[in-house]
C-alpha cells in the first residue's frame, strides 16, 4: 500500500485529477501514478466480428468491418498514450517528481482492484470522459469504484484549489471512528484545522461521541473545531461548509446495504452529485 493513483481521461476534470494527486502525493511522500485505462468495452481487441452479422454477409464487409475496428481501436490507444503524457508533463511543470504511467486495455473498476494493494489513495475526477451529458453529476463508474475499493478515495472537481481547512462529516458509526483513526494516522490533512461536525438530535451521548472524537484528533495535533447540529444531513453539512468556506469534505462511504440505499437513498451518493469541492472518501 504505497501509491497514489490517478485515474486519467480526457475529460475536463482530468487536469484537476493532475493537481490533487500531486498535492497529496507531495503530503504522503508517496510515488503518484498515472492511469489510463483504454475500455475494452469501447475498444475490443478481437477481430471476430462473425457474431454481429449475418451468415449470409459478404467476407469483403467482414473484412473491412474488422479493419476500422482496429483503426479506432488503435487510435483510441494512441490518445491515451497522448493524455498521459500530457498529464505527466503537467505533474514535473508543476515542480513534482516525475509520476510513473501506467496504460492498461480492460474495465476500469477491474484494473483498480487488480492494482488494490499498492494503492494509498486514489484520485478520480467526478465526471470522467464518457459522462457527457449536463445532468450526469457524476460520472457512469464513480460509485461502481468507490463502492469496490477498500482504499480512501479522494474525488475532484473540475478546478483545483490547495485545501486549507477540512470538514470530517461524523456520525458516531464504526465506520466514522475508523475514519478519524485514519485521519490522526495519515499525514494527508496535516496541518490543516478540521471542522468534525454531526448533524444529529442534541443528546448528551451525541455530544460525548464529538468530544471524544475530537480529542484523538487533537492528540494527533489537529487544530479542531465541532459542531453538534440538526436537520437533513446532505443539507446541513453543505451549508456548514460554505458557511465556514472549507475547501474539503471528509467522510466515510456507503456504510449501508444497498438494499437500504434503495428505500431511503444514499447520502454518500447524494454529497458525489452536490458537493463542489474536492471530496475525500474514508474506507
Amino acid at each position: 500500500m504505497t501509491d497514489i493513483i490517478a485515474c486519467i481521461d480526457g475529460s475536463r476534470s482530468a487536469p484537476a485529477v493532475c493537481d490533487y494527486a500531486a498535492w497529496a502525493s507531495q503530503q504522503l511522500d508517496a510515488p503518484l501514478v498515472l492511469l489510463h485505462v483504454l475500455d475494452r468495452a469501447l475498444y475490443p481487441q478481437s477481430d471476430d466480428l462473425s457474431g454481429n452479422i449475418g451468415m449470409d454477409s459478404r467476407e469483403q464487409l467482414l473484412e473491412e468491418l474488422a479493419r476500422l475496428d482496429e483503426k479506432r481501436a488503435r487510435l483510441a490507444r494512441e490518445q491515451g498514450e497522448l493524455t498521459l503524457r500530457a498529464a505527466c508533463q503537467r505533474v514535473v511543470d508543476a515542480g513534482y517528481a516525475a509520476p510513473q504511467a501506467m496504460h492498461r486495455h480492460g474495465n476500469l473498476v477491474e484494473t483498480l482492484m487488480e492494482q488494490e494493494e499498492n494503492i494509498r489513495l486514489l484520485v478520480i475526477g467526478k465526471r470522467g470522459e464518457d459522462s457527457t451529458r449536463p445532468s450526469q453529476l457524476i460520472g457512469s463508474q464513480l460509485e461502481n469504484a468507490i463502492r469496490s475499493m477498500r482504499r480512501p478515495v479522494l474525488v475532484t472537481p473540475t478546478e483545483f484549489r490547495i485545501p486549507r481547512s477540512v470538514l470530517l462529516a461524523f456520525d458516531g458509526s464504526a465506520t466514522a471512528d475508523k475514519g478519524i483513526d485514519m485521519i490522526c494516522a495519515s499525514p494527508l490533512l496535516r496541518g490543516l484545522p478540521i471542522h468534525l461536525v454531526m448533524v444529529a438530535a442534541q443528546s448528551d451521548r451525541h455530544r460525548q461521541q464529538l468530544d471524544a472524537a475530537a480529542e484523538r484528533l487533537r492528540g494527533a495535533g489537529y487544530e479542531t473545531h465541532t459542531a453538534l447540529l440538526s436537520g437533513e444531513v446532505e443539507d446541513t453539512l453543505l451549508g456548514y461548509q460554505q458557511e465556514h468556506q472549507l475547501d474539503l469534505l471528509a467522510m466515510g462511504a456507503y456504510g449501508h446495504s444497498r438494499i437500504r440505499e434503495f428505500f431511503i437513498g444514499s447520502t454518500t451518493t447524494t454529497m458525489l452529485r452536490r458537493c463542489t469541492t474536492p471530496l475525500l472518501m474514508l474506507r
